[in-house]
């Protein structure tokens, strides 16, 4: 799983940080951040199969935030 640019991306966390992977995604002024993932073909059928969907949060030991993963267009259409 890696994640992908999308039309609509505003900022790329971790851009200058070698370690991890750039993470384009759209900052609201809310502070809501929404990121696009790609699935390889073997995670597709293996949440197929499973149904079960992981999500590993580093917090470095702060308050975990609200996270709401979904496969619905997050962005309100106009």
């Amino acid at each position: 799983m890696r994640p992908v640019a999308f039309s609509g991306y505003n900022v790329v966390f971790a851009e200058d940080h070698p370690q991890y992977t750039p993470l384009p995604a759209f900052r609201g002024p809310d502070g809501e951040v929404i990121s696009a993932w790609r699935l390889t073909w073997w995670e597709r059928l293996k949440l197929l199969v499973t149904g079960r969907l992981w999500l590993r949060q580093l917090t470095f030991r702060t308050p975990l935030q609200p996270q709401l993963p979904t496969v619905e267009y997050p962005f309100v259409k106009t």
